[in-house]
């Protein structure tokens, strides 16, 4: 039963990533060749896994955004000495297997079917292939950042590597409970998604060589935009489209995975609704007539929207942190990569 819940109040989706994609797109032509040099391995199984979620289509934003952050302050350019250097390609492509690596353990861990459309490379090759080539993409990421040579963006990266895995086994911690607080579940994805984001954005001044309050703004920035895309991505599980998602919509109700919209609901709801959610979450019967009713549910009390409002928020605090900061090109782009992300539901 295909059930989508509208989602109003959002503006007309405008926004692109393609002013991103356009300025960046030299600098990641030599992040791709990075990537595909770095995924071949004399064990067969390795580079066909990490190509299967590789070639899957996503939009390497994360990687992108540690470019524009370079760019943005200067990296490259005669007056921050590091004209022909290409730090910023190593570390974003570092930045890439370290997100590729946690989409395939997350598979893992949530049992999922799909990523991106495909099926999840658990589904093609088990989960064992899965979890130790995730493996393998940290080592190379590791060796990456040490290629860099720069002690403090090893020092970001490694510490976002340590929070990620915290992340996600507070998250199982949570999972299938409806005690979990808003709190909690914010604290599980500032983790698991944010924090990857906000390295990846920081470890461009690092490498500009820009002073700490420009370091600052970018982690500030990368933080935000990561909540608000991960809130983003509650919403359109239950009111996207599969082409939005990659995934089937309800996905994450049918895997009893407690996001924000349904602890909005849970919360509002009375007694026999609370029940429901619990039996829906906790046990095993989450089966389509549950989702219809989730979707009912959602909608009486304002789950969606209220989750994109919190979304909005988190997107307004990443503008606000890079408003100290001069205006141009890079800034532009970053900028609508924010409301591109927001905008999704509209």
């Amino acid at each position: 039963m295909g059930v989508v819940v509208p989602i109003d109040g959002g503006k007309e989706a405008k926004a692109s990533v393609k002013p991103l994609v356009d300025l960046t797109s030299a600098d990641m032509a030599l992040v791709n060749q990075l990537i595909l040099s770095k995924t071949g391995s004399d064990v067969t199984m390795i580079p066909e896994v990490a190509q299967h979620l590789i070639d899957s289509g996503g939009k390497r934003l994360r990687p992108m955004l540690t470019i524009a952050a370079a760019r943005m302050c200067g990296y490259g350019d005669d007056a921050t000495g590091t004209k022909g250097l290409e730090h910023h390609i190593t570390l974003a492509a570092s930045v890439e297997f370290m997100h590729t690596a946690t989409l395939l353990h997350d598979d893992v861990v949530d049992e999922s079917d799909m990523r991106r459309g495909k099926q999840s490379a658990r589904i093609v090759w088990g989960n064992q292939a899965s979890v130790l080539v995730g493996d393998f993409l940290l080592g190379q990421a590791f060796r990456m950042m040490v290629d860099a040579g720069s002690m403090d963006a090893l020092d970001v990266l490694s510490t976002a590597s340590t929070v990620i895995a915290e992340g996600e086994v507070m998250q199982l911690a949570a999972a299938q409970s409806m005690e979990t607080t808003e709190d909690d579940y914010m604290a599980v994805i500032r983790g698991k998604t944010a924090a990857l984001f906000s390295a990846a954005c920081e470890v461009g001044p690092i490498l500009a060589g820009s002073e700490k309050p420009v370091r600052d703004a970018f982690r500030s920035y990368g933080m935000n935009l990561g909540l608000a895309f991960q809130l983003i991505d509650d919403a359109l599980d239950y009111g996207g489209s599969k082409a939005d998602l990659g995934k089937n919509v309800g996905d994450d109700f049918h895997e009893g995975k407690i996001t924000l919209p349904v602890l909005l609901a849970y919360r509002r709801g009375n007694a026999e609704e609370q029940e429901f959610w619990r039996k829906a979450m906790e046990g095993d019967s989450a089966d389509e007539q549950a989702l219809a009713e989730a979707m009912e549910l959602l909608a009486k009390h304002g789950a969606i929207p209220d989750t994109v409002a919190r979304a909005r928020h988190y997107g307004e605090m990443a503008r606000d942190a890079l408003a100290p900061l001069p205006a141009g090109s890079y800034k532009d782009a970053l900028l609508e990569v924010v409301e591109f992300c927001v905008s999704r539901v509209s």
